[in-house]
């Protein structure tokens, strides 16, 4: 079992960016295709901490199912914007990963590299054509 652990949608461009910069520092992780199996209401609140971050800024502020549930209103409580979460898992953003060295929301791709335990083992360009890690597998 794998010590690092990426909470993925594979539609998603940022997602599979991580897990590629994951997979070139050499490491293969965990893959939690959070969708298909989301976390319970209790682990999602503890990544949620762990990441740092407060329970709206890890909300997906984007797509139908924000828009119909009218989540961008200020009224609803942490409590509630996680049952939300649960209940319709695309509304986690993504992709949040776990290394021993902690947890984020790696948003952009690169911030992945902040929690790795390994280095970069080459270059890296993300989909889009951005390079991240250049040939000496530094980041750019």
């Amino acid at each position: 079992m794998s010590d690092t652990i990426i909470f993925h949608n594979p539609q998603c461009g940022t997602s599979r960016n991580t897990l590629a910069l994951i997979r070139n520092a050499g490491i293969e992780p965990q893959v939690i295709h959070y969708l298909e199996t989301p976390p319970s209401r209790e682990h999602l609140a503890q990544l949620i901490r762990d990441c740092g971050l407060s329970v709206r800024e890890v909300l997906r502020a984007k797509g139908d199912v924000y828009d119909e549930l009218g989540l961008s209103a200020p009224h609803w409580t942490d409590d509630q914007l996680l049952d939300f979460m649960v209940a319709h898992p695309i509304l986690i953003n993504r992709p949040i990963v776990v290394t021993p060295k902690g947890t984020a929301l790696c948003r952009p791709s690169e911030k992945v590299l902040d929690i790795l335990h390994q280095p970069q083992q080459g270059p890296f360009t993300k989909e889009d054509g951005e390079v991240v890690i250049d040939a000496e597998g530094r980041r750019v």
